[in-house]
This record gives structure tokens, sequence and C-alpha cells, in this order.
């Protein structure tokens, strides 16, 4: 075993380095189980107010100096977790992006996909988004290099798709929220001859399954929250998959708003996944309730339950799908 106190700084860095991506699924993982007492509830708030209060204590024990940059709102709208905070009992300097629950609705009326979502990336590297709308539109890894164009028709986006995979237009399918505003994107889409799949909640979820491989979904489009377009750029530059936004704005404070969050940026233009999440990047989703992704949280007894996790880091592009089994009896979680 090499003696850590000899070795240069730099390999002990590398060490703790590689276990930040076991810590982050500590925190996703108290996150979702805190809020799996709500599911089927009917209490979205209390089920988010339970990952909130979970994640943030759990972000205690993580080895880093966070700071917040997507989160649960303004320092004066979020006790925890808000735009800004610092977390983590010191290490690397790292953004942090969290929803620490993704889909409340989903959770309280005990829907698919519910999950809890981490991402990390050093310090400046996540684009630091306003709490509105983003365009976003996503494909998978293993295609040819700029791919897609959010600018062109969806028809086009699906033609090219088809190619790149060998495909009929018939053969694919799209994701995308169950919304009106996707009425257009939705008509356009079966005129062009694919199929598509509706959600009711939770992109960054429809994000990743356009990414994964035995996935059944070819591509995600549409609009959705800017944050978690923000967390999915995360999840999507981890697998090596293509992402582009841009960020809709219904009024000149929002505008407004968006420069003073990232000085330079212009709002209007087209994102690439770099403008969204650069560098080494980790991410880490524990399911909350059971959807094609990930399992939800599973209670074996009184004081044990199960949850199922995946991990992802972009260094190496390594996805790990993580069963973890939690006894109550030793952890200061609370228990279901």
């Amino acid at each position: 075993m090499p003696d850590m106190e000899h070795e240069p700084k730099s390999a002990a860095y590398r060490v703790t380095d590689r276990n930040l991506a076991l810590e982050l699924v500590r925190v996703t993982e108290a996150a979702a189980i805190a809020s799996a007492h709500w599911t089927g509830r009917g209490k979205k708030n209390e089920a988010d107010g339970a990952a909130v209060q979970a994640m943030r204590h759990a972000f205690d024990t993580v080895a880093i100096d966070g700071t917040v940059v997507i989160g649960e709102g303004e320092m004066d709208e979020a006790p925890m977790l808000y735009i800004g905070e610092h977390v983590g009992a010191g290490g690397p300097a790292m953004d942090i992006a969290v929803d620490p629950l993704e889909g409340t609705n989903l959770c309280a009326k005990a829907l698919p996909n519910a999950m809890t979502v981490v991402a990390l990336a050093e310090r400046g590297n996540f684009l630091h988004a306003p709490d509105i709308y983003m365009e976003k539109l996503v494909v998978g890894p293993g295609l040819p290099k700029d791919l897609i164009d959010i600018d062109a028709p969806i028809a086009t986006n699906l033609r090219e798709l088809a190619r790149a995979k060998g495909k009929a237009v018939s053969d694919l399918i799209l994701m995308a929220l169950d919304r009106d505003r996707h009425e257009e994107l939705i008509a356009k889409t079966r005129e062009a001859g694919a199929r598509v799949t509706l959600l009711s909640d939770g992109d960054v979820a429809a994000a990743i399954a356009a990414c994964i491989e035995d996935s059944s979904v070819d591509i995600y489009a549409g609009s959705g929250g800017a944050p978690e377009g923000v967390l999915a750029a995360a999840a999507v530059r981890c697998v090596g998959g293509q992402m582009q936004g841009r960020l809709l704005f219904e009024d000149e404070t929002q505008i407004a708003r968006a420069r003073e969050m990232a000085p330079g940026l212009d709002p209007s233009r087209k994102l690439s996944l770099d403008d969204m999440a650069r560098g080494d990047v980790l991410f880490s989703a524990t399911g909350v309730t059971a959807g094609p992704l990930l399992r939800g949280v599973e209670r074996i007894s009184a004081t044990r339950a199960r949850t199922h996790s995946i991990v992802m880091r972009s260094k190496s592009g390594t996805v790990r799908f993580v069963e973890g089994r939690h006894d109550f009896s030793t952890k200061t979680w609370a228990p279901l």
C-alpha cells in the first residue's frame, strides 16, 4: 500500500479527485431517501424541502470548496442551497449545480422519473443560468461532430440523425415535455415520419436517455428550465453526447439578469455544450421513483432501504450504476 504522506501532493490530489464521484453519490442518495418518505403523499413542497435539507447536510462531508451556481434560487428565496452558498468540507474550488428533487410533482404523485441530481465542475466552468426557459436539443455520443443545429428545422435534424445512425427517420424516437408550447415541434416531428414520446416532467432524465446506448430515445428537443439545462449539459458532457441550447426571455428584466449572472455572454446567442458545462465534470443522480433510467428508492424493512444511482465523469467517460443498501440504525439519515 503506498505511503500517502511521502507521495507527491499531485498523487494525493488524484486520489481525492477520483473519490469525489463516490462522495457525490452519497449526496444524491441522502436526498433521495429523504424525499422518498413523501412519495405518493401529494405534498411536493414537503418532498422538495426534505431533499434540500438532506442534500445540504450531506455536502458537509464532501472534500471540496464548493459554490452553488445552479440551486434553489436567490439567497432571499431559499434557506439552503441558494445561488452563491458555499458548501463542502474544504478542498478543490468547484462549481456546484443541484436539483435536490427533479420532478417534485412526480414524487408527490408517485409517477416515474423523479430523481435527485448533483453536478460538479472546476470553478467557473458552469453557465450561471437564470431561472427562465431554455430551448434544448440533445443527441447521444458516437455521432459526427456538429451533427445537430438548434436553428435548423426539426425535420432537418431528424434527417441528419437518421443518416448518421444508419436508420430511417421512421425508426427515430424524439422525446419532449408534454406542454402546449411544443405542439408545433410534435406536429413537425410526426410530419417528418419520426415518433414522439412525451413526458410530464423531468427533462434532465430525458436528456440523459437520449445519450444512453440501450435507451429507446434518439433525440431530446424542446424547452424547459435553464438551470435544468445546465445539469443536462453536465450529464451529456460526461457521456460524450451533443447538446445545444438557447435562453428564452420574456422581458428585459430577464435579459438583464442573464447578463448579470454571465458577464460577457450574449444572452441571445446559441449555446454550445462548452458554454453550459466545460472542463472535467462529475455528475450523480439517484432515483426517487422508478423510471427507464433509474429504479426508485425501495424500502426493504422498517430500518433498511435500497437506492439506485448513476455516476458519470467526463474525464474518463466512465458511467457507473450504483446500488446502495442502507441501514438506518447506523446512519443519521431519517428512515422512510
